[in-house]
């Protein structure tokens, strides 16, 4: 998270955790699914990484928790394959996306964006496709909002989270 006033970058673990089930939980809400049919929207996974995490930080123009430092840093995860992007274009323009790290078969969401309807939302379905068509375990969103909750978002315990995460990192899933 932020760096805190005293120059240190915040590590937070919520109790409970917030995850995406990669199995049969996600749900694709009602009006989400005609959006996806007309096929508006193009969608791209690892090819704008810094221009995803900008549009990210820039969507709150109160302040960000996603710092030049953070960036910088996500960037660097991303030259190395850590850090991943899932991006939404429209004519060409990027109109929307996600982005996050893996580790094994686990993959935490960071943040996501939108400037068009709909376009973080196709970008969350692709990422999960992505997840799911690689054997990935575990989708970490930390905190449960109602946007998520729509998606089939469920709050585990922390002991829960730890024991599915010690299994989802030990795989071996590419990207």
């Amino acid at each position: 998270m932020a760096m805190e006033p005293d120059g240190k970058i915040g590590w937070f673990s919520p109790d409970p955790r917030a995850i995406i089930p990669l199995d049969d939980g996600f749900h694709i809400p009602h009006g989400l699914r005609r959006a996806l049919k007309k096929n508006r929207f193009t969608v791209t996974a690892d090819r704008d990484f810094e221009r995803v995490m900008r549009a990210c930080a820039d969507r709150n123009k109160d302040g960000t928790w996603i710092s030049e430092e953070i960036v910088e840093s996500y960037c660097e995860l991303h030259r190395h394959g850590f850090a991943h992007s899932v991006e939404t274009r429209l004519d060409g323009k990027l109109v929307g996306g996600s982005y996050g790290v893996h580790i094994g078969g686990a993959f935490f969401g960071e943040s996501m964006f939108h400037r068009e309807t709909d376009a973080s939302k196709v970008a969350l379905v692709a990422l999960v496709e992505r997840l799911r068509e690689r054997g990935f375990a575990l989708l970490d969103t930390q905190w449960q909002t109602p946007h998520l909750a729509r998606f089939g978002t469920r709050e585990i315990p922390r002991r829960d989270y730890l024991r599915r995460l010690k299994k989802a990192v030990a795989l071996d899933c590419a990207f």
